[in-house]
């Protein structure tokens, strides 16, 4: 995606858009969806984990849901309860989601990155669960640390709320219960109790909880519905054009919305099949499982994307794919058109979203137009609304600059235990319309596509002007030596800040020097732009990330700042 703008834009119109309303929004909950789908289609193939050797048709997957319900319900858990789960993405992750909305519980979809001191956090201070799920291994990482800590005597009085631990394969390093003794504890379950349950549920109820990703400060578990989940996947699905005949390649985590709701549900609302190459990312698995199962679309953040497009090997057969997601993070014009051309993808989508909105709310269509699939993030989502704002709350005319807000089906319901992060973001105007502030600067153009042409808080500040960092980062990424880049604003003396960018390395490429790079920043931008610092990562380092695949800015500025200060340090003896 870019930051180009139309050539030509009308004067005299606001900038709001509205979505159609035509499709009336499904009111169902996750349980009667996957009841639904297996009783259309129980055969067909539903999801497949190559690296766990599994896989399911519809028919399997609602029928190992349900007995897993009456597990938790022989577990004690009781309708309005949270069960978490720490895990990689595997057969368990999708049926605890399902098994927790047949029994009116909500999952709480724990980042598998947390260090023991990060999850105990988050256990205490932003959401209490009655059972947690986790594993010894996740994906090729031993899990010690974490349960070593869920194993001391210590935790029982910090997480009053924690009855129990349930361990996902059995190991003899930790005795806690597993996930196939709690199966068979529900045998004793009766089936009349548990279709009470599962007929008590409302679309309209809290079934996810999902953490912020967290780029500038601490997360928070915003609360989503069913209402919310099913119908943003199944728009999302539309705009891919999923059939049945579809089978998505998903390798994003299933504790974030991409993996969740624009894989999972996705997929399950248009009775398509989906396929989760590995536990953790791996592109090789991904490039493995798109040829091997015969994939025909596929999702990815940029950092994905470039990963497995450094791994191409002779011979490999991409001719199934037609189609895809990128998002999550920034997705630069030289991305989306190798995609196109290296992995077949001509039909890939760009889409635009937040947790708090389930996540999606603008999307291309596979069909629009490829400078518009290339520099947007399409239209706004059937049953949404959009418009954009100035500082002071005012909508700004068409083609302005702004900050972003949303409304419609797609909002969370708050987070959790938060009324004042929740008041904070989620305002209702004059005309009594809730509206979601998205933090993100954007323009609509006369057709109702949206640009986003930065984040709000990312903005540098250059003797008073303002610089945004895409436009920098979309230019870096066009030279020959750069993978990725990240722009940030460097502490400065003389004028507040200036421009800083951190590069991650094309293998095989040399590096440009400074100088040079000032010059290739300069022939498309103004002089202003051009970086005063440039960083480097190392040969094998990645940028710090979070779960959504979001470059965390605030971590690269503060280390810009210190290396700085640093070197102006050395100058000085």
């Amino acid at each position: 995606m870019t930051t180009s703008l139309p050539d030509s834009l009308p004067s005299g119109t606001l900038s709001i858009v509205k979505g159609s309303t035509e499709q009336p929004l499904w009111d169902i909950t996750l349980s009667q969806l996957l009841e639904q789908q297996a009783q259309l289609g129980p055969q067909r193939q539903c999801v497949v984990f190559p690296s766990h050797n599994y896989r399911a048709t519809y028919q399997q997957l609602y029928q190992s849901t349900l007995a897993l319900a009456k597990g938790l319900i022989s577990a004690g858990v009781l309708p309005g309860d949270n069960i978490g789960i720490l895990a990689g993405n595997c057969p368990q992750y999708i049926e605890l989601f399902f098994a927790a909305s047949h029994v009116s519980a909500a999952l709480v979809v724990l980042n598998n990155t947390y260090t023991p001191t990060e999850l105990k956090s988050a256990l205490k201070h932003s959401v209490e669960c009655k059972l947690l799920f986790t594993a010894a291994n996740i994906g090729k990482f031993r899990n010690s640390g974490v349960l070593d800590m869920l194993s001391s005597k210590e935790l029982k009085q910090d997480l009053k709320h924690l009855q129990e631990v349930i361990i996902l394969k059995p190991d003899n390093a930790w005795k806690f219960r597993t996930y196939d003794n709690l199966v068979q504890c529900g045998k004793h379950e009766s089936e009349d109790n548990l279709f009470r349950r599962t007929r008590s549920v409302k679309a309209g109820d809290v079934c996810n909880l999902q953490f912020t990703s967290g780029t500038t400060g601490s997360p928070k578990a915003a609360m989503l519905t069913h209402r919310n989940l099913i119908n943003n996947g199944r728009f999302v699905g539309d705009r891919m054009r999923l059939t049945p005949r579809d089978i998505i390649c998903c390798p994003p985590p299933l504790f974030h919305c991409f993996g969740l709701v624009l894989g999972l549900l996705a997929a399950l609302t248009h009775r398509s099949s989906i396929v989760f190459p590995s536990e953790t990312f791996q592109p090789i698995a991904v490039l493995q499982a798109v040829t091997n199962e015969r994939c025909t679309a596929l999702h990815g953040v940029p950092a994905m994307f470039s990963s497995e497009l450094s791994l191409l090997q002779r011979g490999m057969d991409f001719s199934s794919l037609r189609t895809g997601i990128a998002a999550g993070a920034p997705v630069p014009k030289q991305l989306m058109e190798d995609l196109r051309k290296t992995l077949n993808m001509v039909e890939i989508t760009n889409t635009y979203g937040m947790t708090e909105t389930s996540p999606a709310s603008f999307m291309t269509f596979t069909d629009d137009p490829i400078e518009k699939r290339l520099s947007t993030v399409g239209r706004i989502l059937p049953h949404m609304a959009a418009k954009i704002v100035d500082a002071s709350g005012e909508v700004v005319p068409m083609g302005s600059r702004g900050e972003l807000c949303v409304s419609g089906f797609a909002l969370q319901k708050g987070y959790w235990q938060d009324p004042k992060k929740t008041a904070e973001v989620m305002r209702t105007d004059k005309d009594g319309q809730l509206w979601m502030h998205t933090g993100d600067e954007a323009m609509f153009d006369a057709e109702g596509y949206c640009y986003i042409t930065g984040r709000i808080k990312d903005i540098i500040i250059r003797g008073g002007e303002n610089i945004a960092p895409r436009e920098i980062e979309e230019r870096l990424v066009q030279h020959p030596s750069i993978a990725q880049a990240a722009a940030v604003g460097i502490t400065d003396a003389k004028y507040g800040e200036v421009v800083g960018v951190f590069l991650q390395p094309r293998k095989s490429q040399s590096r440009p020097s400074t100088e040079s790079l000032q010059e290739f920043v300069r022939a498309n931008l103004g002089w202003h732009k051009a970086p005063a610092h440039i960083f480097w990562l190392g040969a094998n380092e990645d940028f710090p990330v979070t779960g959504s695949g979001k470059i965390k800015k605030h971590i690269l500025k503060a280390r810009g700042d210190k290396l700085i200060k640093s070197r102006q340090r050395t100058a000085k003896l």
